[in-house]
């Protein structure tokens, strides 16, 4: 079982900054992904943000030039910069990560979400 720890979540003004922090634990075999998805009220969970194992980066266009990804040397845990801050930012904020057991069986974990609000 992963455990995935979120923090760096709160509330924010227009064009401010926040940068979230996920860091994964527990029977660690293979992390193949990690990423960053959020939630808007009544709106569907939208991916924004992954880094595969190798080092590629993917960002959605809705926050291409303002949010960046990245993980630290270990690769346990990622970063989510957010820049130029939004109102329709406003969601809650999920870390996920794609894993692969001695078995090759993979297995998305998920924490259990931050709240990031941004004031007009």
């Amino acid at each position: 079982q992963v455990t995935l720890v979120e923090s760096g979540g709160g509330l924010v003004q227009l064009g401010g900054s926040l940068r979230l922090s996920c860091t994964a634990s527990g029977s660690i075999f293979s992390i193949n992904a990690m990423g960053w998805l959020r939630q808007a009220p009544g709106k569907q969970r939208e991916l924004i943000a992954a880094i595969a194992s190798g080092g590629t980066t993917h960002v959605a266009d809705s926050v291409k030039g303002r949010f960046t990804i990245s993980r630290d040397n270990a690769g346990n845990t990622v970063y989510l910069q957010m820049n130029a801050l939004k109102p329709e930012d406003t969601a809650v904020y999920y870390c996920t990560l794609k894993h692969y057991n001695r078995l090759g069986e993979a297995s998305d974990f998920w924490g259990q979400g931050t709240q990031v609000t941004v004031a007009s």
